[in-house]
């Protein structure tokens, strides 16, 4: 068959960096490489950056594009200079559904926010004056979906982003650098922390499938991304599972999705059931269990002495491998403060008498993780000044990605 230029338009090609960022993978972008159409919001930029994961995907395997099928590999960043006073680079993330034509605004991927201070590094984002010979680049991250500052702390040596070290991370295979990275105010003095203005709420959620209406105890808190979390206990489990137990049972996964919609209305980010199907990134639905001996997906056994509880969160619909970066900033906050599930599960207490955790660790599916948040009570609302974790960063290809030209 013979080429129609006119109806086959030829292959574009676009710079592009497929960064690793804690237990997450993407597609890295500087806003100028993009075509000039992209560089603003709106569906032409959707489009590109659908194309060039490989989305909506039937099949579900982005086998025509460089997501990797899951919802920690289907993501992409946009980076600028930032337009910030005192910060280094403007962070724009999108979260690209796999099954769906979506690209999901609405959060921040905090594994991901790993790898931005070395891309902005790398890309001349940073002022070189501010780049050691050897040391630490303190990286000023404005993260634009939510309006936040984080501040990445970038190893250098001989003047070159530090990628390789020694720094294990469980959920990675292999060790490299670490790079610590500071949550700053992730929550608002002004910003209610707890939507309904409860550390412990009862959601009421109607039957579904085999599942029995019911009322459920839960925490919903807007530190790092909005999440919901929910005692194990209470939905039927252990707290201990691995993504099979979970991702393999359909109609647990419907659950959660209903779980999730209504606690979404619950906590005013959407007004109707049907909208959280255009909101699939946030909020997160998490469930909760005190600290138990068990055994990750690689097949290690982590005593409950290791641990201060368990912690399980489903992203994009399924459960996580590990643990998303910014849920892990909800989770460090919620321990902080007395009362929530997650204080009551890390402190092994049933009554509403425990005490603030400055830091967890806390097991996920493929490890541990320890977060730490220092939070405040200022006339009866809570807030957090920062939280901290430890990840790692790593170019995995840097390049150019190519899509098919598109149309106007």
């Amino acid at each position: 068959m013979a080429f129609d230029p006119q109806v086959h338009l030829p292959q574009i090609k676009i710079p592009a960096t497929y960064m690793r960022g804690g237990t997450s993978k993407g597609v890295f972008f500087n806003l100028t490489d993009l075509p000039e159409s992209c560089q603003q919001p709106g569906k032409t930029r959707d489009e590109l950056l659908l194309r060039v994961i490989g989305s909506p995907d039937p099949y579900g395997k982005q086998t025509d594009g460089m997501g990797g099928a899951t919802s920690s590999t289907s993501k992409t960043v946009i980076l600028a200079k930032s337009e910030i006073s005192d910060h280094d680079v403007d962070y724009l993330f999108g979260q690209v559904a796999i099954d769906k034509a979506f690209v999901d605004w609405s959060g921040n991927c905090g594994n991901l926010t790993a790898a931005v201070g070395s891309f902005a590094i790398m890309s001349g984002l940073v002022n070189p004056q501010r780049i050691p010979e050897n040391g630490v680049c303190t990286v000023r991250i404005w993260q634009k979906n939510i309006a936040k500052t984080i501040i990445a702390q970038v190893p250098i040596s001989n003047g070159q982003v530090q990628e390789t070290g020694d720094f294990e991370l469980d959920g990675v295979t292999f060790p490299a650098a670490e790079v610590p990275v500071e949550f700053i105010a992730p929550v608002d003095p002004s910003e209610a922390m707890f939507p309904t203005g409860n550390v412990v709420d009862e959601l009421e959620v109607p039957s579904i499938g085999t599942f029995k209406a019911c009322t459920l105890k839960v925490t919903m808190i807007t530190a790092g991304i909005p999440t919901i979390f929910l005692n194990a206990q209470d939905i039927g489990y252990t707290g201990k599972e691995l993504q099979d137990a979970i991702n393999n049972d359909d109609a647990a996964l419907a659950r959660f999705e209903m779980i999730r919609a209504y606690g979404a209305i619950k906590m005013g980010l959407i007004s109707d059931l049907s909208e959280a199907v255009a909101r699939q990134h946030t909020p997160k639905i998490a469930f909760v269990a005190p600290a138990q001996d068990y055994s990750t997906s690689s097949g290690k056994n982590v005593a409950a002495g290791e641990i201060d509880l368990h912690v399980r969160a489903l992203s994009m619909g399924k459960l996580h491998h590990a643990m998303m970066g910014t849920a892990a900033v909800a989770i460090g906050t919620a321990a902080a403060i007395p009362g929530t599930l997650v204080n009551l599960a890390a402190s092994g207490d049933s009554s509403l008498e425990s005490k603030g955790h400055n830091s967890v660790t806390f097991g996920h599916p493929s490890g541990t993780l320890k977060v730490g948040a220092e939070a405040v009570e200022v006339d009866g609302r809570w807030t957090v000044k920062k939280a901290i974790m430890s990840r790692s960063a790593r170019v995995l290809m840097e390049g150019w990605v190519r899509i098919p030209a598109l149309t106007e």
